[in-house]
C-alpha cells in the first residue's frame, strides 16, 4: 500500500514538473518571439531614419547652390547629421537612456532640416527646380514613414512589455536577467502637447 502511495506521489510530482516545464518553455518562447518582433520593427525604424540621413547631403548640396551664404544653417544640418551617427544603435533597444539619446539626436536633425526649409523660402527659384521638389517630396514621405514606423515600434514594445510583465511570464523573464528587459517607447517631443502658434 505504501508503495502505491509513493508511486502516486511520484507521478504527481512528475506531472507538476512537466506542467511547470511547459509553462516555462511557453513563456520563454513567447517572450523570444515578441522580442524578435520588437527587434524587427526597430530595424524598420532605423531604415527610415537612415533614408532621411541619406537624403540630407543631396538636399544640402541642392540648396547650397542657390543659397551659398547661408553657411550657419548648412553647418547646423551637417553637425546634427553627425550626431545621429554617433549614437550606438546596438544598445538602443534595451536601454531607455540610449533610446532617449537616439531620439534627441533625430529631433536635432529634424529641427535643423526645418531651419533649412525656412531658408529655402527665401529662394523662389530654388523651390521651382525639379530636383529640389523631388528631394523635398522624398523627405516629406520619409518623415511620414518615420512617424508610422515609430508608432509600429511602440505597438511591438507594448505587446512585449505586456507579455513580459504578466504572471507567470514575469518570473521567467526575471530568471533570464537582462535578456528580456522592458522595452522603452518613443515619446513625443517636449511641448508637443501645445498647439503651434501661427502668425500671418
Amino acid at each position: 500500500m505504501g508503495g502505491k502511495i509513493a508511486l502516486g506521489c511520484g507521478g504527481l510530482v512528475l506531472l507538476v514538473l512537466a506542467v511547470l516545464g511547459l509553462t516555462v518553455m511557453g513563456s520563454y518562447n513567447s517572450l523570444n518571439s515578441l522580442d524578435q518582433a520588437v527587434g524587427s520593427q526597430w530595424g524598420q525604424v532605423e531604415n527610415v531614419y537612415q533614408r532621411r540621413a541619406d537624403l540630407v547631403p543631396n538636399l544640402v548640396a541642392t540648396v547650397k547652390g542657390a543659397a551659398a551664404f547661408e553657411k550657419e544653417t548648412f553647418t547646423a544640418v551637417t553637425e546634427a547629421r553627425a550626431k545621429v551617427g554617433q549614437v550606438t544603435l546596438g544598445k538602443v533597444l534595451n536601454s531607455p537612456e540610449e533610446l532617449a539619446r537616439f531620439q534627441a539626436a533625430q529631433e536635432g536633425l529634424g529641427s535643423a532640416l526645418g531651419r533649412l526649409m525656412v531658408v529655402v523660402e527665401k529662394y523662389p527659384d530654388l523651390k521651382a527646380t525639379q530636383n529640389f521638389r523631388d528631394l523635398q517630396a522624398q523627405l516629406e514621405g520619409t518623415e511620414n514613414r518615420i512617424a508610422v514606423e515609430r508608432m509600429r515600434f511602440n505597438e511591438a514594445a507594448r505587446a512585449f512589455n505586456t507579455r513580459r510583465n504578466s504572471f507567470p511570464t514575469v518570473l521567467v523573464a526575471g530568471f533570464f536577467g537582462d535578456r528580456f528587459r522592458d522595452k522603452a517607447y518613443f515619446k513625443a517631443q517636449p511641448g508637443a502637447e501645445k498647439a503651434p502658434t501661427v502668425a500671418f
